[in-house]
């Protein structure tokens, strides 16, 4: 295995020196780790983000298969446990906090604090508004990329970031029907996860623009 060293050494060379030291220095939270934040997660973690804070109460389920970042053998297991073992296959000398709890608005500022930024990921729309408005109250100096709008077959293309307030970002093509009477396919899933990879990349770079 690559020590530590070896592995800063490549992404220093991948990444800048400059970028790097701030992804390496930077904590960023994924709340819920479905088809999201499985993706998300391995996105940052390939940036060598310093400090990672995962949460989700859920466990690795046969129907998250065909667009998460799990396999079968996950099955049963939690997803902050499952999701954890493969992202130090990526990268080990991380920092990975684990909370295998349920997010809720009296728990959810303090699962979170100390992040620069939060990735909200979760399913339910009334799920994303509690955390949404319970962080942007509760954590003033973090900022949020939240994903909504994914499903379906249509183009890609149709995927994007927006800035509806000055610490949120919406990540989606602004429908959370389903289209063309399809669900929730691993490729649109994947690329709205990019998309609030990427915001999140931009945001400690200090771009703040979509």
């Amino acid at each position: 295995m690559l020590s530590k060293q070896e592995l800063d050494e490549i992404l220093v060379k991948r990444h800048g020196k400059d970028a790097q030291k701030r992804f390496a220095a930077s904590c960023v939270g994924i709340a819920g780790l479905g088809g999201l934040g499985s993706h998300i997660a391995v996105h940052l973690t390939r940036l060598g983000i310093g400090k990672l804070v995962l949460a989700d109460f859920d466990l690795v389920d046969a129907s998250n298969i065909h667009r998460q970042m799990y396999v079968l053998s996950d099955i049963g297991k939690p997803k902050t446990e499952a999701l954890h073992a493969h992202l130090l296959q990526i990268h080990p000398y991380l920092s990975y906090t684990l909370h295998q709890t349920k997010i809720t608005t009296e728990n959810a500022a303090s699962v979170f604090q100390g992040c620069d930024i939060v990735c909200e990921a979760f399913d339910r729309a009334d799920q994303k508004a509690m955390l949404i408005n319970t962080l942007l109250q509760d954590l003033p100096n973090t900022f949020i990329v939240s994903g909504n709008g994914m499903a379906g077959s249509a183009s890609a293309n149709l995927i994007q970031t927006t800035h509806p307030m000055r610490r949120l970002y919406l990540c989606g093509d602004g429908n959370s029907d389903l289209q063309d009477g399809l669900g929730l396919l691993s490729p649109r899933v994947g690329v709205c996860a990019a998309h609030q990879a990427t915001m999140v990349m931009r945001l400690l770079l200090g771009k703040t623009n979509c």
